[in-house]
C-alpha cells in the first residue's frame, strides 16, 4: 500500500487481504457494517478508538490503517522546537519541571523527524546537568566561605540565560548550542547511564507526585477523576443538593463509582453504595430487557397483538392487585385489541402515562396504537400482565431468575424485601425535608424498582456488555422505533410539535431512549418519583456511559452540566427532559 492511502483503501485492502467480507468483520469487531461501509467509501472520518477496534480484529497495528502525516511542515518544526527550547523555563516555579516536560516532548517528538531528537536530546541533557549543578551550588554554600554564596545564586541566571539564548537561535537558525552539558542521552543509543538516570528521575517524580486517574471522554479528551469529585461537590453545593449516586463507564466497564450527601439529611444519615434506593422509571429499562428475554424464549412476539393470547378478554379478568391490573375501562374501547408488546415498549400505545392523568381517570386509548409516542407507564404495565398470565409468573419472580440472579444485583427486587430495612435511602422534596418511603407497592415493571447504586451499575455493565440476552436482541433495543418531535417529554410542550431535536434523531427504542451523536448513538433512561430523580446514558459503540441517581427532588437541575463535563456529553435533550439547570 502506498504511504499515501486513504483509511477506507488501506482498510479495504487489509480486510481483504484477511479474507473477511464487511459483515464477518462487523462481527468480530462493535463496529457496525454500516460504519465499516461509510470508512471504506471515504464517507466519514472515523474516531480512534474504532481505527483500535479495526486494527485488532485485523492484527495488524493503527499505523497499517492510519495514513501517515507530513512531519516536516515548517511551521510545525518551529512550534515544536519552540516548545521544547522554552518549556524547561517551567522549573523556575516547578521543581523538576525543566526536565519533565521537555523529556516529554522529546519522547513523543522523537520518531517524527531527526530535528526534534538532536534538539530534545540536547535539551534534556542540559536539564539535568543544571539539576546537578543546582545540587552543587546548594552543597557549595554550606561547605564554601564567602564563594559558595556567589556560586549558589549565579547559578540560576546564567541557565535562564543560557535557555533564552537558544530560544532566539533556534527561531532564528533552527540551531541550539547548550555548553557545559553533560551527555546523559546520546545520538547514537550506545550508554545505560542516561537511561538509568532518566528512570531514577522519573521513579522521584512519581512518588512525589502521582499520576492522576483519568476518564476518558466522548470526544477523547481526558478528565482527571479528582476534577469530576471536585465538580460534584460543587454542583451539589450550589443547588443545594444532598445525596447522589454516580458511576461512569469506559470500555464497556465502570471505572468512577462514588456515592455523596445522604440517605436522610435532616438526621445527616450518610448515603452508601449499598444504600437502598427506589429506581423509580428505572424500572423499565430492566424490563425492557427481561422482555427481550422472553421474546427470544418464545413466550410472547413483540408484533403479535397482546390481546390474541390471552383466552379471554383483558378486561374480564378480576383484578389480582389494588388497581394495576384492572382493565375494566377497555370493555367499551375499540382500538387497545391493536396494541402488541413493541407498542408498549416504545411508548405508542396511546394510553396516557397513568390512569389518573384522564380527566375521568379512567383507563383508554387516546390515539391509534402504533402512530404516536406518548410516555406511558400503564402500557408496560398491561404488557406485564399479559405475561404474568402466559408465564403463570410473577414480575417479580420472573426478573429475578432472567435478571438480577443472573447479575449477581442482590439488593434489587420490583417489590420491597425485609432486608431492605437495613439500610434505605429518603426521598426529598424542594426544600429538603424527606418524604415518607413507601414500602407497600404491588410488582409493576414500570415504576416499583427497588435497587442500590452498586446493583444498577451492574445492571448498566450487563447492557453495554451485551449479557443476558443476544446481540439482535440489543440491535431492536438500541434502534428508534418511533421518531419524537414534541418540544418536550411532558407537561406543558409534550403535544406541541419541533423540528429541533431532529438534528440528533430523537426517538424511542424498546424501553429505551434514543438519540444519535458525532460518536454513535446513545440510548438513555430517567427515573422520577416519591423525591428520587436519576438519569442514564450509554454509548454503546463507544463503551461509554454514566448513571447519576439522587433522591432530591431537584437532582436534575444539575444533569446538564454534569453529562457535559465528565462525558462531553452535548447532545442529551436536556430541554425535552426538562432538566433545567439550577442556575437558569
Amino acid at each position: 500500500m502506498s504511504s499515501t492511502s486513504s483509511i477506507g483503501e488501506r482498510l479495504k485492502y487489509q480486510r481483504k487481504s484477511k479474507g473477511y467480507s464487511q459483515e464477518e468483520l462487523a462481527q468480530r469487531t462493535n463496529v457496525t457494517v454500516r460504519t465499516i461501509q461509510r470508512i471504506e467509501g471515504e464517507e466519514v472520518s472515523p474516531h480512534l478508538n474504532t481505527v483500535k477496534l479495526l486494527a485488532a480484529a485485523l492484527e495488524v497495528e493503527v499505523s497499517d490503517l492510519l495514513p501517515l502525516q507530513d512531519p516536516k511542515e515548517e511551521t510545525l518544526k518551529k512550534k515544536w522546537l519552540l516548545l521544547m527550547h522554552a518549556t524547561p523555563l517551567l522549573g523556575i516555579f516547578l521543581p523538576l519541571f525543566n526536565v519533565l516536560v521537555p523529556l516529554f516532548l522529546w519522547i513523543h517528538k522523537r520518531e517524527d523527524n531527526p530535528i526534534y531528537n538532536e534538539h530534545g536530546i540536547k535539551v534534556v541533557n542540559f536539564q539535568i546537568t543544571t539539576l546537578l549543578f543546582a545540587v552543587l551550588s546548594f552543597i557549595s554554600l554550606l561547605t564554601i566561605e564567602k564563594w559558595g554564596f556567589f556560586i549558589f545564586i549565579s547559578v540560576v541566571p546564567i541557565c535562564v540565560g543560557i535557555m533564552i539564548f537558544n530560544i532566539i537561535y533556534v527561531l532564528q537558525k533552527d540551531k541550539c548550542f547548550y555548553p557545559f552539558s553533560i551527555p546523559f542521552l546520546r545520538l547514537k543509543k550506545r550508554k545505560a547511564l542516561g537511561l538509568i538516570l532518566l528512570i531514577g528521575l522519573l521513579v522521584i517524580s512519581s512518588c512525589s507526585q502521582p499520576r492522576p486517574e483519568t476518564i476518558e471522554r466522548l470526544d477523547g479528551s481526558l478528565i482527571t477523576k479528582d476534577s469530576i469529585t471536585h465538580k460534584i461537590h460543587q454542583l451539589m453545593a450550589d443547588a443545594e443538593i444532598y445525596g447522589m449516586a454516580i458511576s461512569i463507564f469506559n470500555d464497556n466497564q465502570p471505572v468512577y463509582q462514588r456515592v455523596f450527601g445522604y440517605k436522610d439529611y435532616p438526621n445527616k444519615e450518610v448515603l452508601t453504595d449499598s444504600t437502598n434506593i427506589y429506581g423509580a422509571s428505572f424500572s423499565k429499562a430492566v424490563f425492557g430487557i427481561l422482555v427481550m428475554k422472553l421474546v427470544e424464549d418464545g413466550v410472547i412476539d413483540l408484533d403479535t397483538p397482546l390481546e390474541s393470547y390471552l383466552p379471554q378478554r383483558i378486561y374480564e379478568y378480576a383484578p389480582q392487585t389494588r388497581w394495576h391490573d384492572d382493565f375494566s375501562d377497555l370493555k367499551e374501547d375499540s382500538l387497545y385489541p391493536k396494541i402488541t408488546a413493541r407498542m408498549c415498549l416504545d411508548h405508542t400505545t396511546g394510553f396516557k402515562n397513568y390512569r389518573w392523568f384522564e380527566d375521568d381517570q379512567k383507563l383508554k386509548v387516546n390515539w391509534e396504537p402504533g402512530t404516536k409516542f406518548g410516555y406511558s407507564g400503564e402500557g408496560l404495565i398491561y404488557l406485564q400482565v399479559v405475561l404474568e398470565k402466559l408465564t403463570g409468573k410473577g414480575l417479580e419472580q420472573l426478573a429475578q431468575e432472567h435478571i438480577f440472579q443472573p447479575l449477581g444485583m442482590e439488593n434489587s427486587a420490583y417489590e420491597w424485601k425485609d432486608r431492605f430495612n437495613k439500610g434505605f435511602a429518603l426521598g426529598h422534596n424542594e426544600k429538603g425535608e424527606s418524604l415518607k418511603k413507601d414500602k407497600d407497592n404491588e410488582p409493576r415493571g414500570a415504576g416499583t424498582l427497588e435497587t442500590t447504586a452498586e446493583d444498577y451499575t451492574k445492571f448498566l455493565s450487563a447492557v453495554l456488555n451485551q449479557r443476558l440476552i443476544s446481540k439482535a436482541s440489543y440491535d431492536q433495543i438500541f434502534s428508534p422505533h418511533i421518531r419524537i418531535r414534541s418540544k418536550k417529554q411532558f407537561d406543558e410542550g409534550d403535544s406541541t410539535i419541533t423540528d429541533k431535536y431532529d438534528n440528533i434523531n430523537l426517538g424511542y427504542g424498546l424501553g429505551w431512549g434514543y438519540f444519535e451523536t458525532a460518536y454513535g448513538k446513545a440510548v438513555f433512561k430517567e427515573g422520577h418519583g416519591s423525591g428520587f430523580v436519576h438519569h442514564s446514558v450509554l454509548f454503546p459503540e463507544s463503551g461509554k456511559g454514566i448513571m447519576i441517581m439522587t433522591n432530591f427532588e431537584r437532582g436534575n437541575s444539575i444533569f446538564k452540566e454534569l453529562l457535559e463535563v465528565t462525558l462531553q456529553d452535548v447532545y442529551t435533550p436536556w430541554e425535552w427532559e426538562n432538566y433545567i439547570p439550577y442556575n437558569k
